[in-house]
This record gives structure tokens, C-alpha cells and sequence, in this order.
């Protein structure tokens, strides 16, 4: 008998068909995304679960009392109660690797977009308020040759580091937990302390996971450090920033501008201030968000599902649960 799964969101056609070869599969059928509450409600004799974001947590876990393994399609994991999965002896996994180079991607994007003012001088052209004889009004920063600090050194950081040191000639620093001395070496990359990297990059990227010491790592006092003319890139989580913080950093022209994919309330409210100012760049968290890669996070997310429930070992299980599972 194939084991019960249920699949709390949308899949790419591959991984849904990879799933139903191996588990007997449930869906979620209501609009939008699920709750935890619903989920809840939902999950029954389930042995798997796979979801994106939805918090699982012991009221979950409680009214699944078949569930042995919950697969989470992001490479991020502060959705899961760590804690009472591991009490309740079930494995969570997650989709590192396969995002990476996608997330890089994005991270340059924001930062040449931010730099060179593209969307707000995108707005301008579409208006018809480019006129002749416009110069200084358009300009914006250069990019290469720049200091670029790095907050979180993991793949990612890795892959932006490649980027910028290598195809723009950019001076990269890092600030790590540990420090990554490989890494320096192959990509010469500087390491420094937190209030170094402030009050010395142009740009300054933030690529930290969230967890209790990362939440609103970046507040008035770290703002206060960078330069004036410098850019704020934010990528990891919106939770890592206190956005009033930051709010008052760009009004007050502390910082130059800022370059977001995340915020602290998703989706952000359309009268937030952040949306009216135009030295802001801002998107929809879409870090991840290509077809090809949306696809490879979907079957790495069902392989993790299938294996936990067929003897195999999961791949990628979330680094806090290694050492019990």
C-alpha cells in the first residue's frame, strides 16, 4: 500500500506525477494558501506532508498522528517548529543547492537596478518626461570597482561573491558566524567584522537564514554605520530587517537607497512607505522564482518526501535534525 501524502500546494506537473508513481496523494482544493489552521484540519491520516512557508507547528504535528516526515519546498525552514518535530520524531527537510545560482542572480539584479535607478527611470521614459537636455538628473552609481559587503557567507553569498568579484571587479568583504577561508582564497574575499562592512561597503547585501539572532539584525544603529551614498540589498528574509528602521534611514537620506525582495509582512501593504519613495527598488519575493528552478526545488522537495517514507534516507534534511535522523 502506498503511503498517504498530503500536498498543501501547487506542484509543477513532474513533481506531482513523481509523487503519485510512489504515495497515495491528497491536495489542497481551497483558494489560495493554506493556514496552519487548515492544515490542521486537513492533514488526517497523512504520513507526509509537503508545503511551502505554512507554519508547522505542535497543533499541526498533534493532528497528524500518522505524519513521520514534512517536506518543505524552500531552501528557508523558520515555518517549522524544530522543537516538537523533534520530539515527535519527525524528519523535516528542505530545498538547499538547487536555488542558488537563481537567488544570485536576483541579488545583482537589485543591485545594478538600484545603482543605475532602472525601474524609476523606466517609470520616467514611460511617462514621457525624458527630455532633452537631461544629464545630471539621470545619474546614477557605478557598480564595478565598489566594495561590496556580503552579510552571510553560505552558497549563495558564494555565488554573488563570483559574480561581483569576477565579472564586475568588485572588492568583496563578508561578515560570517565562521569564517570561510577557502573561499576567501578562491574568490578573494575579504573578511571583517559587522561594523567594518557597514561603514566601509557601497553596497551592503544581507544573505542571512533567520533565526533569533538574526531578527531585525539590521536596525538604526547598523543603518546609521553605512555610508551615505551607499545601496541596502535584502534577499535573505524580511524579518532580518526592522523596517521602521530602514524607513527612517531612507527618509532621513542616511543611505542612498535600497534594493528589497522581502519584507516583514508579505505581501507588503500597498500604503507602506517603503512602495512611494523611488530610490527604492521593490519585488515580489521572486528569489527563486524562474521555471526551471521552481521545478528542481518541486522534485527536490518530492524526492526528500518520498525517500523519508520508503526506508531511504532524505538528502537534504534541515542541518538542526541531522544528528536524529
Amino acid at each position: 500500500m502506498k503511503p498517504l501524502v498530503y500536498i498543501a500546494r501547487e506542484l509543477p506537473e513532474e513533481a506531482a506525477e513523481f509523487l503519485e508513481q510512489h504515495c497515495e496523494c491528497r491536495y489542497w482544493q481551497g483558494p489560495g494558501d493554506i493556514t496552519d489552521a487548515k492544515l490542521a484540519e486537513e492533514v488526517g491520516e497523512a504520513e507526509g506532508l509537503l508545503v511551502t512557508g505554512t507554519p508547522i507547528h505542535e497543533k499541526v504535528l498533534a493532528a497528524g498522528p500518522n505524519l513521520r516526515v514534512v517536506a518543505n519546498l524552500s531552501a528557508g525552514y523558520n515555518n517549522l517548529d524544530l522543537q516538537a518535530l523533534k520530539e515527535r520524531r519527525i524528519v523535516a527537510t528542505h530545498t538547499p543547492y538547487v536555488l542558488d545560482d537563481t537567488v544570485a542572480d536576483l541579488a545583482m539584479a537589485l543591485l545594478l537596478a538600484s545603482a543605475r535607478r532602472v525601474p524609476e527611470l523606466d517609470r520616467l521614459v514611460k511617462a514621457g518626461q525624458w527630455k532633452k537636455g537631461m544629464d545630471a538628473e539621470l545619474y546614477g552609481l557605478d557598480v564595478h570597482h565598489k566594495r561590496l559587503g556580503i552579510i552571510g557567507m553560505g552558497r549563495i553569498g558564494e555565488a554573488v561573491a563570483r559574480r561581483a568579484s569576477l565579472g564586475f571587479e568588485m572588492d568583496v568583504a563578508y561578515y560570517n558566524r565562521r569564517r570561510k577561508s577557502e573561499a576567501e582564497e578562491r574568490l578573494g574575499l575579504a573578511y571583517c567584522g559587522l561594523e567594518e562592512l557597514l561603514s566601509t561597503s557601497d553596497f551592503v547585501l544581507l544573505l542571512t537564514p533567520l533565526t533569533p539572532e538574526t531578527r531585525h539584525l539590521m536596525d538604526e544603529a547598523q543603518f546609521k554605520l553605512m555610508k551615505q551614498n551607499a545601496i541596502f540589498i535584502n534577499v535573505s528574509r524580511g524579518e532580518t530587517v526592522r523596517e521602521e528602521a530602514l524607513v527612517k534611514a531612507l527618509e532621513e537620506k542616511w543611505i542612498a537607497g535600497a534594493g528589497l525582495d522581502v519584507y516583514e509582512q508579505e505581501p507588503v501593504s500597498p500604503d507602506h512607505p517603503l512602495l512611494r519613495m523611488d530610490h527604492v527598488v521593490t519585488l515580489p519575493h521572486i528569489g527563486s522564482a524562474t521555471a526551471e528552478t521552481r521545478i528542481h526545488m518541486a522534485m527536490s522537495a518530492a524526492r526528500n518526501l518520498v525517500n523519508a517514507l520508503t526506508g531511504q534516507s532524505p538528502l537534504d534534511i534541515v542541518p538542526e535534525l541531522r544528528p536524529y535522523f
